[in-house]
């Protein structure tokens, strides 16, 4: 199973949207992919990101390479899983 390729679904480890699923629409070189939330759905910006900072999951959805962000959100409510990836994986730390 290629860990890292088109459609595969992640988990954003690092940053301000860390916790949060993403979709893997794009390979730009060894070291770097375009991801997608999308925004509307998961609050994910689609955006170059570090293959170290994304954890892939075990689910993909069936995208063509570069896809909008439309195309992405129709795989991902055929695929059923909408829910899913609204879920965020870990909250986000709160200063008390």
């Amino acid at each position: 199973m290629p860990a890292i390729e088109v459609g595969r679904i992640c988990v954003k480890l690092a940053g301000r949207e860390a916790g949060r699923k993403c979709v893997i629409v794009d390979i730009i070189d060894e070291n770097f992919v375009l991801i997608t939330g999308p925004k509307s759905l998961t609050g994910v910006k689609r955006r170059r990101v570090n293959i170290k900072h994304i954890e892939p999951l075990d689910k993909t959805i069936d995208i063509p390479k570069g896809a909008s962000d439309e195309e992405v959100l129709k795989a991902i409510a055929a695929a059923g899983l909408t829910d899913f990836m609204k879920e965020v994986v870990k909250p986000k730390l709160s200063v008390v």
